[in-house]
């Protein structure tokens, strides 16, 4: 509930069908790449074999015009989704342009005459596929060449005759699975760094880093490959240029003649202390939960895609990805004063927008955001008036017979209370009191606390218009009359630190935090409220949440004090706590078990390095979605009490609401 503080490998050489073939050899980021090829001969240092390399590949694809009329055209295989409709673009029935399709550029006229289409390609005409016989009609605005298949075929279209060469790209899971570019997805990385083993080209005991593997004519394979991944909107987040590939062994459905590359394995990681970490950062890529990691060849556009969500295998089945709204509210330590950090308004936004970042990137590994940092909804308000009157203060006990008489906005308001009643109902007589005034009262009861006898009850007070009402002793006299029966009145004065809560309070909080939260409260519980405060008062506590598991008035409620936020990624203070609200737990996984001070929701791990408290596991994912609202895939409902979760299907890169 509380926060209180360059790999090496071997590389084998396959034969291909027609004999053997000699190999290239490209040093890239200190790994030696032999790959069959039509030259032969070796780079003497790094420059020299990637000019090469490079010399090679645009030789073939951009040289002369007498050659390039004899070289095939290279295209891949489209196995992506880039509608996102969850349907791969190569068995849709109308295609959206993209750059791994090849474009025709059709004669003007009449309508063409009937083309033999291979089985491994797709005409498409105004992005639908021309059925075998039909005639490409004129007019045609986009006449294009879809590839399905990998491997060589020849095409006569136009009077001409053309050799096509498509290559596939494929992901690759830890356990050698091929993962469905449209229908499944990557994810953020769970684990710390760790090395390889002996041979980098191997499957790994990882459930997030995918490896591409390359299938193609041996003649057509490329070197190495660009990774680069993209945010929601379209733009490029980061990249990881000239991937090499290592000759593998292709699966078994790979038909004969066609050979296979592969890439290590790959992380799609949540920030930059993961991204560059020495021990995996030639293999690591900064992503983002909605986004992608795109593949390109050297220099090229994009060939494939394959999007970011939650893990693929979790006790819920593949988790996609959910958004939840978060509202924070910036309280000043003074009317009038300066926001709670930064210096200034602007300040103050962009700290809190950086923190929501970071929660992002944390709760990615579970395919959970909370929304675009700049939409973020931040509101400064002023510390409240004292408006609320805690009838039994703390420990609820009994009346014994008295009275509890108050002044609200200068009117003298006395209440009777019998003999035995019990806080909540004391708070009734009093409520009744003060809305015979005029004023507009709500009740607000709370549960007992550790030490208490009875649960306490909140009298919160309202002017007509609905602005807070201010509560003052009565001019002479105590609070409350009654010998048992206590009466506090909820003032917030954050000089001095908001005092927090205890092990035996913190189901309830204390008066002060009471007055606070209650004032700001939204009414609305589908929403994370984030209220940053100055200063706790006493030191040691950075951060606080409640949940909805204890059953106090306040729930889904997260206070934050400028230590938290200064914290930053030593401790993740925002994303820990959000971590108790999703969770719907107000323990730590260290209290009664395994210290793992890796994982976000240790109590007390305070470590900037990646392997600080950033972690979080597959369990946890799914205990997040059981608890906070989102679907179960198995039951078809919801199962948690209160939605906190939506999901957020995955839209085409550059379209996002």
């Amino acid at each position: 509930m509380t926060r209180h503080v360059a790999q090496g490998g071997t590389h084998r050489h396959r034969k291909a069908p027609d004999g053997p073939i000699a190999p290239r050899r490209l040093r890239s980021a200190g790994v030696a790449i032999d790959w069959p090829g039509r030259a032969s001969g070796q780079g003497d240092d790094d420059m020299n074999g990637r000019l090469s390399a490079l010399a090679i590949l645009l030789g073939g694809l951009l040289g002369p015009a007498s050659a390039r009329a004899a070289e095939p055209a290279l295209v891949a295989v489209d196995l992506d989704d880039d509608d996102a409709d969850g349907v791969p673009d190569g068995e849709q029935p109308r295609v959206p342009p993209a750059p791994e399709l090849l474009a025709l550029r059709a004669p003007r006229g009449a309508s063409q005459a009937p083309a033999a289409i291979p089985a491994g390609l797709r005409l498409l005409v105004d992005g639908s596929p021309v059925k075998p016989g039909a005639a490409i009609p004129a007019g045609a605005r986009r006449v294009e060449i879809q590839a399905v298949r990998a491997g060589r075929s020849e095409i006569a279209l136009f009077g001409e005759a053309r050799t096509i060469s498509a290559f596939e790209v494929r992901a690759i899971d830890g356990a050698g699975r091929r993962i469905d570019m449209a229908r499944s997805h990557a994810s953020l990385q769970r684990t710390p760094p760790d090395r390889l083993g002996d041979d980098p080209f191997a499957n790994l005991d990882d459930p997030d880093a995918i490896r591409l593997l390359v299938i193609g004519a041996p003649e057509d394979l490329p070197l190495t490959l660009d990774v680069h991944s993209a945010a929601p909107s379209g733009g490029v987040i980061d990249r990881l240029p000239d991937v090499p590939l290592g000759h593998v062994r292709c699966p078994d459905d790979v038909p004969p003649g066609l050979v296979c590359g592969s890439t290590r394995p790959l992380r799609a990681v949540a920030d930059d202390i993961d991204r560059n970490h020495p021990m995996i950062v030639d293999r690591s890529v900064k992503g983002e939960v909605g986004g992608a990691l795109v593949v390109a060849l050297p220099g090229g556009p994009k060939v494939q895609m394959i999007r970011i969500a939650g893990p693929r295998t979790s006790p819920l089945g593949p988790l996609g990805r959910t958004r939840a709204r978060l509202r924070i509210v910036m309280v000043r330590p003074r009317a009038g004063g300066p926001p709670p950090m930064g210096g200034d308004d602007a300040g103050a936004l962009a700290i809190a927008r950086a923190e929501v970042e970071r929660a992002n990137a944390l709760w990615g590994a579970c395919g959970v955001s909370f929304g675009p940092p700049e939409a973020l909804d931040v509101t400064f308000v002023d510390p409240p008036r004292p408006h609320l009157l805690a009838i039994g203060c703390d420990h609820g006990l009994p009346a014994s017979g008295g009275a509890i008489r108050v002044r609200v906005d200068g009117h003298e308001v006395t209440a009777s209370i019998a003999p035995r009643a019990r806080p909540d109902a004391a708070a009734r007589a009093v409520a009744e009191a003060i809305g015979a005034a005029g004023f507009s009262v709500r009740l607000s009861d709370n549960p007992a606390i550790g030490a208490g006898a009875y649960g306490t009850t909140d009298v919160l007070v309202r002017r007509p218009g609905g602005a807070l009402a201010t509560i003052e002793p009565p001019a002479a006299g105590a609070l409350s009359t009654d010998a048992t029966l206590t009466a506090c009145i909820g003032a917030v004065d954050l000089n001095d630190g908001l005092q927090h809560f205890s092990d035996t309070d913190a189901i309830a909080g204390t008066v002060e935090e009471r007055a606070l939260l209650k004032a700001f409260d939204d009414g609305d519980p589908a929403t994370v409220d984030v209220v940053m405060v100055p200063s706790f008062a006493g030191g040691g506590r950075i951060g606080e949440s409640f949940i909805f598991a204890d059953g106090g008035a306040i729930r889904n409620t997260i206070i934050e004090d400028r230590a938290g936020l200064r914290a930053d990624r030593a401790s993740f203070a925002l994303a820990h706590e959000l971590g108790h609200v999703l969770l719907d737990e107000p323990g730590h996984p260290d209290d009664f078990g395994i210290d793992t001070p890796t994982r976000l929701m240790d109590a007390d791990a305070a470590n900037a390095s990646a392997y600080g408290p950033r972690r979080l596991t597959v369990d946890e994912c799914a205990r997040a979605l059981r608890q906070s609202g989102a679907a179960e895939p198995r039951l078809g409902r919801r199962s948690g009490p209160v939605p906190l979760l939506a999901p957020w299907p995955l839209a085409p890169l550059g379209r996002e609401r």
